[in-house]
């Protein structure tokens, strides 16, 4: 089995011929050291100069010494497509693996297979002797709540959503409410595909409806494709929708909110604003601040709330504060 060096030095020489251009003047020493530096090879123009010179005995490689500094390309009339990925390809293949599994059909995860394959392996030969290519070892990902498993999804179900979706056409299923504890048979239209935390979500209309709902796609307990085609697609914009903040829950309607907060929930949130519109008020004394921002009145905004414990009171609107105090007064009984 060839040496960690061994494999470093193809690697690295196979990167600089990737970063040839194809015509005249070419690239200079200089550039391509420049290049390298950037992908984590720690080499001098001198070792770049050789590799050129022995490269250029095996592939067709012109150097345009005409004036200095001298350039380096393909020669003209050569099709040259070299297969493989670059390191930057590599360590960007193996942060989004996981997190674009769930959003691609299969027909596209299994083409793009072999290139996670090779990813991972470029990057596990070449942790010796590149610093760049042990970056996965130095960064990570990491959700701000409690460390809950993901739910499981069988694979033909997320396959047949994935091909209603490519192919654009309507569903059939049977349909599992967490809050009503029952399961519905539906026909739906399927418009898009949402990954939030762990959860990944079907956007769509059940049909002879026009409101756009959120499915959790490990609820769906059948499914089977039909042959007519999704209604409502034309009208429908993912990214409008996604900025609606749909995806909170709940009513989405914007509200002029207002909440007493301690002064060290008051520095967070001078980080995190709420929005873009968002104040704070010293009310002096060490009592606290008042903070007042436009936001939507979603689960969402009374799960934080509710977070926080004595560390924030609503204010206003007065029936969020009555909701969220209500909420209080029967957990406050659940332990007494």
């Amino acid at each position: 089995m060839p040496s960690a060096k061994a494999q470093s030095t193809v690697s690295r020489q196979w990167e600089l011929l990737r970063q040839l251009p194809s015509r005249s003047p070419g690239i200079t020493t200089a550039e391509l050291a420049t290049r390298l530096h950037l992908s984590g090879y720690k080499i001098s123009r001198r070792t770049i100069e050789r590799d050129l010179i022995d490269l250029s005995l095996m592939f067709p490689l012109q150097c345009n010494d005409a004036s200095a500094p001298y350039g380096w390309y393909w020669q003209p009339g050569v099709s040259v497509e070299l297969q493989g990925v670059t390191l930057t390809e590599a360590l960007s293949l193996a942060l989004v693996e996981d997190a674009i599994r769930p959003l691609l059909p299969n027909s596209m995860l299994r083409v793009l297979e072999p290139r996670f394959n090779h990813a991972r392996q470029k990057l596990k030969s070449l942790g010796e002797e590149n610093q760049a290519a042990r970056w996965l070892d130095k960064v990570a990902s990491v959700r701000p709540d409690l460390n809950l498993q993901a739910p499981e999804i069988p694979e033909e179900i997320l396959e047949t959503l994935q091909q209603a979706l490519l192919e654009e056409k309507q569903l059939q299923c049977q349909y599992y409410s967490a809050h009503s504890d029952k399961v519905s048979q539906l026909k739906l239209n399927p418009l898009a595909l949402v990954q939030r935390g762990l959860i990944t979500y079907l956007i769509g209309t059940a049909d002879s409806y026009t409101d756009v709902r959120q499915y959790a796609v490990h609820r769906f307990r059948e499914l089977s494709l039909l042959e007519s085609p999704t209604q409502g697609l034309k009208d429908f914009n993912l990214q409008a929708y996604l900025h609606g903040d749909a995806l909170q829950f709940g009513n989405t309607e914007r509200i002029a909110f207002q909440a007493w907060l301690s002064e060290k929930q008051a520095r967070l949130l001078r980080e995190t604003p709420l929005s873009a519109d968002m104040a704070l008020t010293d009310l002096g004394n060490g009592v606290g601040y008042r903070v007042t921002a436009t936001i939507s009145d979603s689960w969402q905004l009374q799960w934080w709330i509710l977070s926080l414990g004595d560390a924030l009171v609503v204010e206003m609107p007065l029936n969020l504060r009555e909701q969220i105090a209500q909420k209080l007064r029967n957990a406050a009984a659940g332990y007494e």
